[in-house]
């Protein structure tokens, strides 16, 4: 085996190893890239070992980097709709959506969870906030669901999933930080958006129809609540008058994308004025308000950018180490053909995902696999949608799984950690169920990117 090889490979164990200590990822992925850039100087300057390593192209890079980082246009996407998200929470937006759709749907077996299901779609066209979702969605159907003697797993896997659609359905700052990492115009923020719609909205009538026919074989677990009152078009027009605003919302973000009227940066401040119009409209906008969504917002960017930097310098010592070639080398390497290249690193991410969040599983492994995938010759939208559908299942997979936790941390106390894993399976199926569609029929994720240029 190589030295370059042999460092690469120590790299990814003293990152993995230092992540076992509790400290923040930020530190470990800096401190990591620091401690091999000291072991390549000295192997190379004292120890003569052949490799082309040297300070100057490693770490003397990261300041250039950070400054691109920080100069970045595209990044400003960020944390205009990391405040979107958050203020469409403080509106009530959410409340008004259940309070309508229940009495719409609350006739049907299973239909608590279909309203679940519908406004957490909606939710993720407005936020790419998973904990904000997981934990709104949670708050508000559970105990409803628990008082309508719903099984716990059913109920408690329905919101925790239905709130990570966020992080897929356009606008996802998953995707924002996918197109900055990757750099090229054939996977720009627009590009992604557009590529992840379809199968979005496919893992979304996925959920729906799995919450709609499971109750028809288990009754039981989905009862239909006693005195529900019948559909009438006062309630229809409920519905309507709740739906509007936020789907007014989408459209103004995703529509001027969408048609080239905007960029996803400049889109981002229409989504951010509108959440704010929709609070004003709520009549819940104050100084209070204001202040708390301002905080969030800021300490949110603040947790990702940190990851950034020290991404950055792992990224950077990792390549200077020879880490892109040794991955190329071994990719390419392998006996499956092209696309059992591109199911290698999809089940590997997917492994990944039980251990690392979605942002550091980004932030180094997307662009180090990423040219790999283009030099053989497959679509990198396409690549780099079934990517981030991979990683949406991090979310719901122990031991790191955050969906888990932000949902167990409102769950009402019967509900026990047993019955949130038992819930979630299902779910998880059904992720990598669409990843295999999506897979399987490209077109799906290339259509709406390809129509948009003819």
């Amino acid at each position: 085996m190589e030295l370059e090889t042999l460092f690469v490979i120590g790299m990814f164990l003293t990152f993995g190893a230092l992540l076992m200590t509790g400290f923040p990822v930020a530190w470990v992925l800096g401190g990591t890239a620091v401690i091999w850039t000291l072991i390549g100087v000295v192997a190379v300057e004292n120890f003569g070992a052949n490799l082309w390593f040297d300070y100057q192209s490693s770490m003397g890079l990261v300041p250039e980097r950070i400054w691109s980082i920080v100069n970045s246009e595209t990044l400003v996407a960020l944390p205009m709709f990391i405040f979107m998200g958050i203020m469409l929470d403080q509106s009530g937006v959410a409340e008004r959506l259940m309070n309508s759709m229940v009495k719409l749907f609350g006739a049907v077996r299973g239909g608590y969870a279909v309203t679940v299901v519908v406004i957490g779609v909606l939710l993720a066209a407005t936020t790419g906030i998973i904990g904000a979702s997981v934990v709104l969605l949670g708050m508000l159907s559970l105990p409803v669901m628990m008082e309508n003697k719903y099984d716990k797993g059913f109920a408690v896997g329905t919101a925790c999933a239905t709130g990570t659609l966020g992080i897929l359905i356009p606008p996802s700052i998953m995707l924002v930080l996918m197109a900055d990492r990757l750099a090229v115009p054939e996977a720009s923020v627009g590009d992604l958006f557009m590529g992840a719609f379809l199968p979005g909205l496919l893992l979304g009538a996925m959920y729906v129809a799995y919450v709609m026919i499971r109750p028809l074989f288990q009754p039981h677990i989905a009862p239909v609540p006693p005195g529900t009152e019948k559909v009438s078009w006062s309630i229809v027009w409920e519905v309507v008058k709740a739906v509007v605003p936020t789907a007014a919302l989408i459209l103004g973000v995703l529509g001027s994308i969408f048609a080239g009227i905007a960029t996803p940066t400049e889109a981002s401040g229409v989504g951010a004025l509108g959440a704010l119009l929709l609070a004003v409209m709520a009549r819940r906008l104050n100084l209070n308000v204001l202040s708390t969504s301002l905080h969030q917002t800021t300490r949110t960017a603040a947790f990702i950018f940190a990851i950034f930097l020290g991404a950055t310098a792992f990224s950077v010592v990792l390549r200077g180490l020879g880490g892109d070639r040794v991955i190329e080398d071994a990719l390419l390497g392998l006996p499956f053909g092209p696309y059992g290249v591109v199911l290698t690193i999809l089940f590997a991410v997917f492994l990944l995902g039980f251990f690392l969040d979605w942002v550091e599983i980004t932030l180094i492994i997307l662009p180090l696999v990423a040219p790999v995938v283009q030099q053989l010759g497959f679509d990198l939208v396409w690549f780099t949608i079934l990517f981030a559908m991979c990683l949406q299942t991090s979310f719901l997979t122990p031991p790191v799984g955050f969906a888990l936790f932000y949902i167990k941390g409102v769950a009402p106390p019967e509900i026990t950690v047993i019955d949130i894993y038992r819930g979630v399976i299902p779910f998880i199926i059904i992720q990598l169920v669409a990843l295999s569609i999506v897979f399987l029929v490209p077109e799906i994720a290339t259509w709406l990117p390809s129509a948009a240029y003819d």
